[in-house]
């Protein structure tokens, strides 16, 4: 199925979804949303996937939510027409149950869900220079995607607090350091790095079963709050910050 926003490449087993919104560098609309969580589910449905790669074009990796439509009123169209929902939470729901390995590549600016989808990622490879930021309490809005659960469990406790308290950038280097992306790469080299992680030499059984049993800290929390509705975290946020 063709869509815009995120491209498909097979090579072998290995899936690449590249983000392409370059222009916005990737930051995600609504139709984006959509198109990566579709592009998921068909992934992980499809038995001839067996490792996905997310990567991004135009030399950004994803600069989070765009926030030009995030302004704006909610536009007819813009949930899931099956359930009323919007695409962000369906996706959460599809990364959160992906059982096959998740590769990031992230070759450029990386804010907001362009940091915190590396704590789902089994393998994070980040490319020379590129900078991350989690802007989550300057925009007044909650971390996404469990960050605020998984990050001290992933960089301590220390480097969580630094991360999302504050407002700096982060380099490739001291991501690396602290545990959120595996291997610092010359930009060149970014993808191919990457791709050696294809696992072909593995059955896919083995692949899927491995994934899902290693363990999550506090698995149990995580499983609740995979229950909390977005739309009833905005509805809070709401009237803690107008009331």
């Amino acid at each position: 199925m063709g869509r815009e926003t995120v491209l498909e490449a097979r090579a072998g087993f290995v899936l690449t979804l590249c983000l392409n919104r370059p222009a916005q560098k990737n930051a995600f609309n609504t139709v984006q949303w959509r198109e990566l969580r579709d592009a998921m589910r068909e992934a992980k449905a499809d038995d001839s996937v067996r490792v996905v790669l997310i990567t991004g074009a135009g030399g950004a990796f994803s600069a989070g939510q765009d926030l030009s439509e995030m302004a704006q009123a909610p536009a007819a169209g813009g949930s899931s027409a099956s359930t009323g929902a919007h695409p962000f939470g369906e996706f959460l729901d599809e990364l959160c149950a992906f059982d096959k390995p998740l590769i990031a590549a992230v070759n450029g600016v990386a804010v907001g869900i362009g940091l915190t989808i590396l704590l789902h990622c089994d393998f994070a490879y980040v490319a020379e220079g590129v900078r991350l930021r989690a802007p989550f309490v300057t925009l007044g809005v909650v971390p996404e995607a469990a960050a605020s659960h998984l990050l001290p469990f992933v960089v301590g406790w220390r480097n969580a607090i630094e991360l999302l308290y504050g407002d700096g950038w982060l380099s490739a280097e001291r991501a690396v350091q602290i545990g959120l992306a595996n291997q610092l790469c010359a930009p060149a080299e970014l993808m191919a790095v990457a791709m050696e992680e294809g696992f072909d030499d593995l059955d896919a059984p083995v692949l899927r079963v491995t994934n899902v049993d290693v363990p999550l800290p506090y698995a149990d929390n995580l499983e609740k709050l995979a229950l909390i509705k977005v739309d009833d975290v905005i509805e809070a946020a709401k009237k803690v910050c107008y009331r």
